[in-house]
Formats: structure tokens, sequence, C-alpha cells
């Protein structure tokens, strides 16, 4: 057998952010990442689950909850299979992250364009975790 971790592509209850406190401090507190067409407000914290996430997209630009709805499938999707990365380097630096990422755009998008810009957001939000001194 090999010693390299496997790798999970999962997105669990546990992973998942859904404590009103922590979102009401995560949008006080948090710190924000602009990539149009989305937002991502993060907030560092030394507790584990290392790593906790949410989605929103608003109804004022989507009226039917089925397009919201699709539009937060297509970023939970795109988000579970490119996070083990960032998950990888938090559980090194033995860190908790809250993340929250919002859907500001006004038509319907497609998955690769969900994906290649939830790249660029983890992508970024694993370069800010690096800097800030542990």
């Amino acid at each position: 057998m090999s010693d390299k971790p496997i790798l999970r592509y999962t997105l669990g209850r546990e992973e998942r952010l859904k404590s009103r406190k922590k979102i009401s401090a995560l949008f006080a507190a948090g710190k924000v990442i602009p990539l149009p067409p989305f937002r991502l407000l993060y907030q560092i914290h030394p507790e584990l689950p290392a790593l906790q996430m949410g989605v929103a997209v608003s109804t004022r630009n989507f009226k039917k909850a089925v397009d919201r709805n699709r539009i937060k499938r297509l970023i939970r999707e795109a988000y579970r299979l490119q996070k083990n990365e960032l998950k990888n380097s938090l559980e090194q630096q033995q860190r908790g992250l809250s993340l929250f990422i919002i859907y500001t755009g006004k038509a319907l998008p497609d998955y690769a364009l969900v994906f290649e810009k939830t790249g660029k957001l983890l992508d970024a939000l694993m370069k800010k975790t690096n800097e800030i001194p542990q």
C-alpha cells in the first residue's frame, strides 16, 4: 500500500455551514474576495472541523426557486471536486475556515464557468490563508 492520503470527494453534513451564529459572525467579521459573478466571504479560526462552507443565491436576481437551487447545486459540486488541496493545507496548519460563496450574477451560469471561477476562488483563498502567520 502507498502512503498517499485517500482523496474523498464528499461534502458531508459536518462540512456544511449551517449555524446561524457562525453565519452571522462570518458576515459581520469575515473578509471578502470578489471575483465576479461570485463573492466569497471567509473567516479563519483555530477550531475544527477544518473547513465549512455555505452557498447563497439572491432571490432578487432569480425569482424561481428552481433556478436558485440549480445554481447552488452547481456551486456545491464544483467546490466538492476542488476543495481537497485547501482542506489539506488547513489541516497541516491546524486551522479552521468558514467560507460562504454568494452568486451575484444575473444570468443562469453553465457548469464550466462555475467550475473555473470556483477553482480561482479557492486558489485565491489558499494564498490568503498561507500568507497569514500561525
